[in-house]
């Protein structure tokens, strides 16, 4: 409720296709671009699934922000120790079931172009641990609703591309290549440059 309310008042027209990419009670590992930091209530306004962030830690410091999330059950990383991360994950995992996904912005940070940055692998290792499939979704237009380093909100037009799913048993483990260069290719092929 609370994001569509901040998408009213921007105010902001979303417009989402490919929701019959949605399979009800599967659970998915969720793969999308980052433009801005209004990407996160885009989707909690539209996407209409439940689905659990992995977060960076620091974000549990923002007051309000930090209690939230943990209170209905978002999931802290600790990019700086290997082993915490991996503990934190191995935790998440009974979150992630009977169409619970998990969503992730395998760039790690929002890109300052229009360029995704490069995906890293923790996505897809999630997905091989936990056996879901990929969810490719395109954000576009959230850019220009907040500009990256700004807090000012600019009314606009932001779109939702929810690409069909990625079964991740034609990829192998221990190449993660194709699978991620794939998954990259399908978010890149939905977002609009201009």
């Amino acid at each position: 409720m609370w994001a569509n309310l901040n998408c009213l008042l921007t105010p902001v027209s979303i417009k989402v296709t490919g929701r019959e990419n949605i399979q009800k009670g599967q659970s998915y590992v969720i793969v999308v671009n980052h433009q801005s930091a209004y990407d996160i209530l885009i989707l909690y306004a539209r996407i209409g699934m439940d689905f659990k962030w992995i977060m960076k830690k620091e974000i549990r410091k923002i007051p309000g922000v930090g209690f939230g999330s943990q209170a209905v059950g978002h999931i802290f990383i600790d990019r700086s120790n290997s082993a915490a991360a991996i503990n934190s994950i191995n935790a998440a995992k009974s979150k992630i079931r009977d169409g619970t996904s998990v969503v992730i912005f395998p760039e790690g940070t929002r890109s300052k172009t229009k360029e995704m940055l490069p995906f890293k692998k923790g996505a897809f290792w999630f997905a091989f641990d936990l056996n879901l499939p990929i969810l490719p979704v395109t954000i576009n237009g959230t850019r220009k609703i907040m500009p990256s380093g700004s807090l000012n909100l600019l009314p606009g037009k932001a779109e939702i591309l929810i690409h069909p799913a990625i079964d991740i048993s034609d990829y192998d483990k221990k190449d993660m290549t194709n699978l991620i260069a794939r998954t990259r290719e399908i978010i890149a092929g939905g977002m609009k440059l201009k």
